[in-house]
C-alpha cells in the first residue's frame, strides 16, 4: 500500500512592499550629478572648437602640399588672382598642368568660408589661411586666424 500523499502548507510569508525613494535621497543624486556636471562640461564644451582648429590646419597642410606639386610642375605658385581655384580648375598659362587637377574640389574652412590665399604672402612666400571663426582678420582664440605660417602653434 502507498503512503498517503499530505499537501503541508507553508506559512504566507509577507513580501515587504517596495519603497520608492525619498525626497532627499533624490536632492543628494541631483546635487551629486550638477557638481560632476560642473566640472565635466566645460571641458567638452571646448573640444569642438579645438577640433574645428586642428581640421582647418590639416587641410590647409594639404592645400599647401598641392600647392607646392602645382609649383613643381609649373615652376612657380598661382598668383593671387588665380587663387586656390587654380588645384582644381586649369589656368589659362599653366604649361604643365597636372591632368585631373590637384584637388577634386576646394574644402571649405570648418566655419564653412573659403580658404585664403596670397602670393606673395606676407607671412612666408605664399600664405594659405582662414580667418578663423568671426570671419575677420585678427583675433583671438576661436577668432583668431589660422595660416600656413603658424601650423605648429
Amino acid at each position: 500500500m502507498l503512503p498517503k500523499l499530505v499537501a503541508v502548507r507553508r506559512p504566507h510569508r509577507q513580501t515587504p512592499h517596495p519603497r520608492g525613494f525619498t525626497l532627499i535621497e533624490v536632492m543628494v543624486v541631483v546635487v551629486i550629478l550638477s557638481i560632476l556636471a560642473a566640472v565635466v562640461v566645460p571641458r567638452i564644451m571646448d573640444n569642438p572648437d579645438k577640433a574645428r582648429a586642428v581640421k582647418a590646419k590639416q587641410d590647409i597642410r594639404v592645400i599647401k602640399n598641392q600647392l607646392d606639386l602645382y609649383r613643381l610642375h609649373n615652376f612657380r605658385y598661382p598668383t593671387t588672382d588665380q587663387g586656390l581655384e587654380a588645384l582644381v580648375q586649369k589656368p589659362a598659362d599653366a604649361q604643365r598642368w597636372q591632368e585631373g587637377g590637384y584637388l577634386d574640389k576646394l574644402p571649405k574652412d570648418p566655419w564653412n568660408k573659403p580658404y585664403q590665399y596670397l602670393n606673395p604672402g606676407q607671412h612666408a612666400q605664399i600664405d594659405i589661411y582662414s580667418l578663423g571663426a568671426d570671419g575677420q582678420p585678427g583675433g583671438d582664440g576661436v577668432d583668431a586666424d589660422i595660416g600656413n605660417w603658424n601650423l605648429d602653434d
